[in-house]
């Protein structure tokens, strides 16, 4: 009997750990796949660097194209179904280009944080980095949001979306990263978002890893 029951222990032990893990991908057009075929975006290509590794995790792609943070804290509310278990965010993009109060900014991802921690659910948020064209106040404060959200919420953090791409180029210079970018300057190729999700996909199986 007691063989029995352990061997009911390690069965269902074994399913557990199986357990499929939904992750809702919230952000803009670079999670949403803006510009290319619809296998190359990042959501599909992350589903597939997660499916090479029988990670057990259906991701849905929550990315809208021209969103700001304001859009994302708007809609945070019915991204967040039952079925989402973790949930990662990619949003400033916008707000950065268009040069938003980076204030604004972090009271709405604050707000998608919140939102997550009142339904119990795990993040993963993925910072951006603004450009030195707003000066040197408006990039210290924008780049700061990000680190000190995550810390304040407990979330996983990676420090910059494109940090693969930067370190691949030896450069942050524009010309630089030219071979990872559409001709808009601004959305990674299929190449670019490979090394992209090659650098984020970790943090994705610990996101995932602690939504289990």
């Amino acid at each position: 009997m007691r063989k029995f029951m352990l061997g009911i222990v390690i069965i269902f032990g074994q399913m557990a750990s199986a357990e499929e893990v939904v992750i809702a991908a919230l952000g803009d057009s670079l999670t949403q796949g803006y510009g290319l075929a619809p296998a190359e975006g990042f959501v599909p290509q992350l589903q597939g660097w997660l499916d090479a590794r029988e990670a057990q995790v259906r991701l849905i792609n929550a990315g809208v194209s021209g969103d700001t943070t304001a859009g994302g804290l708007a809609r945070v509310g019915w991204t967040l179904t039952p079925e989402v278990d973790a949930m990662i965010v990619t949003l400033g993009g916008n707000d950065m280009l268009r040069g938003l109060d980076p204030a604004e900014a972090r009271r709405n991802i604050g707000g998608i944080l919140q939102a997550a921690e009142t339904a119990q659910i795990e993040v993963l948020l993925i910072g951006m980095q603004a450009p030195g064209n707003y000066g040197s106040d408006y990039k210290s404060a924008f780049d700061a949001l990000y680190p000190e959200l995550a810390a304040q919420h407990e979330s996983l953090y990676v420090e910059n979306f494109f940090a693969a791409l930067i370190e691949a180029a030896g450069s942050s210079d524009p010309s630089a990263l030219r071979a990872y970018f559409q001709p808009d300057g601004i959305h990674p190729n299929a190449k670019g978002v490979a090394l992209i999700v090659k650098e984020i996909g970790p943090q994705v199986l610990a996101l995932a890893a602690a939504a289990r």
